[in-house]
């Protein structure tokens, strides 16, 4: 298990990564981020992705969706790509991760392979 330095970290570390957020979207709060700041503001980041996870919610109880769970929301930039990956575990309900990845940096794939296990092993 890790802590939530430890896991913002490691985001960090996925090749093109610009900047990462543990948010509350009951709150829109970002609870913890890492990152230069230069090309993002992951605050304001993270309280617009609240509205986007909030929204889907509700999308998805309108569709009676509800027994499934959201793994993850990719919103394409131009220039960036924008992972949001609901915290799953017990303890981590009602939280999100937000990675802000550079597009031409990046391999898409690899970056949500280890976003899930970042979300998977973090303790909260």
């Amino acid at each position: 298990m890790a802590n939530l330095e430890t896991s913002l970290k490691e985001a960090m570390a996925i090749e093109g990564a610009i900047g990462v957020a543990l948010v509350d979207y009951g709150s829109g709060m970002a609870l913890g981020t890492l990152g230069d700041g230069g090309e993002l503001d992951l605050n304001v980041a993270a309280a617009g992705n609240t509205d986007v996870v909030r929204a889907k919610m509700r999308a998805m109880e309108a569709l009676n969706l509800l027994d499934n769970e959201i793994e993850d929301m990719l919103i394409t930039l131009t220039h960036q790509y924008h992972l949001v990956r609901p915290i799953t575990t017990p303890g981590g309900r009602g939280l999100f991760l937000f990675l802000a990845l550079n597009r031409s940096r990046s391999n898409l794939a690899m970056a949500r392979h280890r976003l899930k296990q970042i979300e998977t092993a973090l303790e909260i």
